[in-house]
């Protein structure tokens, strides 16, 4: 068998192959809501938002004030960038994160704290530009 016919075989394998993965694995990601995090920014968010979440006392007027809601929240735990640099990681009994974001527009920096069975908001802090 010339090499070009072989070569021609092995495409079209090739192909239907990636094609089949790709329904697989788009199937298996919309369905179960499975994510590939690979990065530690993406892992933190992933623990972040897998918990309930809940607001400390001194935040609950903050928030109703600034007519912030948990559509914000959830949205800055999903598109926000977490900073090691000024997170507590070895805290206990829980970790503290901190996520800057945008909220309604404004950059925002929110202070988490990662328990092992919930998310508590600790505080919210507009940067001031």
């Amino acid at each position: 068998m010339a090499f070009l016919k072989r070569l021609g075989y092995y495409m079209v394998g090739l192909a239907i192959g990636i094609v089949i993965l790709t329904f697989l694995l788009k199937k298996k990601t919309t369905q179960t809501g499975t994510e590939f995090c690979y990065f530690p920014n993406c892992r933190v968010l992933k623990e972040l938002r897998s918990k309930p979440l809940t607001y400390a006392p001194s935040i609950q007027e903050l928030i109703s004030s600034a007519d912030i809601d948990t559509t914000d929240i959830k949205n800055l735990l999903r598109e926000g960038d977490v900073k090691f640099s000024q997170s507590n990681t070895e805290a206990t009994p829980c970790k503290e994160f901190v996520v800057e974001g945008t909220i309604k527009e404004k950059e925002a920096s929110l202070l988490f704290k990662n328990c092992e069975n919930a998310t508590i908001l600790e505080s919210i802090a507009y940067s001031t530009d």
